[in-house]
């Protein structure tokens, strides 16, 4: 799965805050998340994270 840094991760799960985006922060075997509602940061293994995944949104990249 392409998750890059910088992406929301709208997740399966509810965040307990009630939030399910997520900023990505850092990748590797494990991912640095950062709730979008409260700021809450976690680092959860790639292999779960990747499961609880229902949509990547990339922000858009300008070209000039």
């Amino acid at each position: 799965m392409d998750v890059r840094i910088n992406d929301i991760l709208e997740m399966k799960k509810n965040h307990p805050c009630g939030t399910k985006t997520f900023l990505v922060l850092r990748v590797g075997m494990d991912f640095r998340l950062r709730c979008t509602g409260c700021g809450h940061e976690i680092m959860i293994p790639r292999s779960k994270a990747e499961k609880g995944i229902r949509k990547i949104n990339r922000p858009t990249e300008s070209v000039e």
